[in-house]
């Protein structure tokens, strides 16, 4: 793997900044990082992307939920839900190309980015 640790940790402090701003949307910035910096090929990428963002993702969860802007009734059947769907899509990650993986994440890119600048 090429790079260095501190090329790393930038990319991981945007990273986590994206999460913990936008409520999600860090696998944006972890995804090329990790492709550019690290030299992984697209499906370590999206894999590694995935566990280095648990972190974030359960900090950022912390203090939302300290500073009440998560309402509760809601929380548990969501969280139950991301996490049938995170394992489904775990295992269905190696069986899927690396050239299907990165169409369908630029396509999931586009269609959310569209959706921001049209509301």
């Amino acid at each position: 793997m090429k790079g260095s640790f501190w090329r790393y940790a930038v990319g991981g402090a945007l990273t986590g900044g994206a999460n913990g701003l936008f409520g999600g949307g860090g696998g944006m910035i972890a995804v090329p990082v990790l492709e550019r910096t690290a030299g992984l090929p697209a499906l370590r990428a999206h894999a590694t992307a995935i566990a280095v963002i648990l972190p974030a993702c359960i900090v950022s969860g912390i203090v939302y939920l300290w500073f009440g802007l998560v309402p509760l009734s809601v929380f548990l059947p969501v969280s139950i839900g991301v996490a049938a769907g995170g394992i489904a899509g775990a295992r269905l990650l190696p069986h899927v190309s690396a050239s299907s993986v990165t169409f369908l994440f630029a396509a999931l890119m586009l269609a959310a980015g569209m959706k921001l600048v049209m509301s």
